[in-house]
């Protein structure tokens, strides 16, 4: 059984007398329905589920008034012998996506107080039309990802103190002990080749078959183009699925700032025509929970948001073993031999960016002319923080020196590597491994 952080979010949830009803929103098989489950079953005496693809009949329940009275009627109809004691039970509505009525009576449940009530769905970014009136401060929204890497080391049976340990280092900028870096780079290698699907960690955890791996995430980026196949506007559904398959060579670029050229061979999705033809596409797939952005920014200065150039992006896939399962045979053993560097290190600048987003982190980037760019800028504890992703063994910092030179707007420089420990060097550059961008 896979410990997921999730759990502990939902329990401290429960536990405000102040809540809402909760929307758990995210990519399919990244676990909502089994965290969820799990967690009604431990921490409630009465459960009712109600899955709106599985069961479609049940949206009956939600037509009509949406008062809590009319829903709970129409409720012990379809759920004769459910108890549904008030402050006892938990009701989860899950791929409520595919019953927008149900989300419209969360502001009668959150005002009633007498039920909890989650609802949750893989698809809700796309289907926003459909919602006759968002319950808008009547619902808390939260994203639920695949699992990060310190989720990823708890199913591999990494115990937490040897975690706390590695974030001790970290933050107080002090080298980790040998054999335990080592073990940790073995470990992160094994990440980014396996990604954080739940079914995908569980199996890799119990048969150490990178093969079975594979297989299982060919079988979820298959289901994702069937959902753009099923659920996209027919304008888009050819348009998201090129922008989809794309991404491996997005990232394959030197610079890889998103180009719409790449997507068709011919070029002529290129510049405002390619934004236009295209830009819907790469919005449907961000709202589905599959691929994240990265904005440049007009400067490295606070505040970010301020600064972020709407129109000069990345696109990251959200799980990187999804990433890899889109290349040909033969990534994942170049991988297990530590050439990181592939795919000019697109795919560790993607495990990275996955690790950020995890931790509650909006990504940016800083990129001039082509010139200078920096992977990554962060606010860091209300300074600018600029992150370089080094693969291989370089040990040279030519955009972070430069960014120091002719931004006086970044305080810190960080480098997170392929091989070193924890220290900072002569010019102030603050060097982690790889890993340790889970704790920046």
């Amino acid at each position: 059984m896979l410990k997921r952080k999730f759990s502990e979010f939902l329990l401290r949830w429960k536990n405000d007398v102040d809540k809402t009803c909760l929307l758990v929103k995210g990519a399919r098989q990244v676990g909502k329905t089994y965290v969820i489950d799990l967690f009604a079953k431990e921490n409630y005496k009465n459960y009712i589920y109600i899955n709106f693809e599985t069961s479609p009949d049940k949206k009956a329940i939600f037509d009509g008034d949406l008062d809590v009275g009319s829903v709970l009627r129409r409720l012990s109809v379809h759920f004769p012998a459910a108890d549904l004691t008030p402050g006892e039970t938990l009701i989860f509505l899950d791929e409520i996506q595919s019953c927008p009525n149900a989300r419209v009576a969360f502001k009668n449940f959150s005002i009633d107080k007498r039920f909890d009530v989650i609802g949750s769905g893989s698809l809700l970014g796309v289907n926003y039309k459909e919602v006759g009136s968002y319950p808008a401060g009547y619902e808390t929204a939260v994203d639920l990802y695949s699992l990060d890497f310190e989720e990823f080391l708890w199913g591999l049976g990494v115990k937490p103190d040897t975690v706390s340990y590695l974030a001790d280092c970290v933050r107080a900028v002090k080298p980790i002990d040998e054999g335990v870096l080592q073990k940790m780079r073995e470990y992160f290698g094994w990440y980014i080749i396996t990604g954080g699907m739940p079914k995908v960690v569980e199996t890799f955890a119990r048969t150490d078959n990178f093969g079975k791996v594979l297989q299982l995430q060919r079988s979820i980026t298959t289901s994702y183009l069937d959902d753009v196949t099923k659920y996209a506007p027919r304008a888009e559904k050819g348009r998201a699925r090129m922008c989809f398959e794309s991404i491996p060579n997005q990232l394959a670029k030197k610079n890889k700032k998103f180009r719409y050229a790449e997507i068709e061979n011919a070029g002529s999705g290129s510049g405002s025509a390619g934004a236009r033809r295209y830009e819907g596409s790469l919005t449907w797939l961000y709202d589905a929970g599959i691929i994240n952005y990265c904005h440049n920014l007009y400067e490295p200065a606070l505040p970010l948001a301020a600064n972020v150039r709407a129109d000069s992006f990345k696109i990251y896939m959200r799980d990187t073993g999804l990433l890899i399962s889109m290349m040909e045979d033969g990534v994942q053993a170049a991988l297990l031999g530590d050439a990181l560097s592939i795919n000019e290190g697109g795919i560790v600048e993607n495990v990275c960016a996955d690790i950020f987003v995890k931790s509650g982190k909006r990504l940016t980037y800083f990129e001039r002319k082509g010139k200078l760019e920096v992977d990554f800028v962060f606010n860091l504890g209300g300074v600018a923080a600029a992150i370089e992703i080094k693969s291989g063994d370089s040990l040279l910092s030519k955009s972070l020196d430069s960014i120091a030179e002719n931004y006086k707007t970044v305080k810190r420089r960080i480098k997170l590597e392929k091989n070193c420990n924890v220290y900072v060097d002569a010019k102030g550059v603050e060097h982690y491994p790889l890993f340790a961008a889970m704790f920046i």
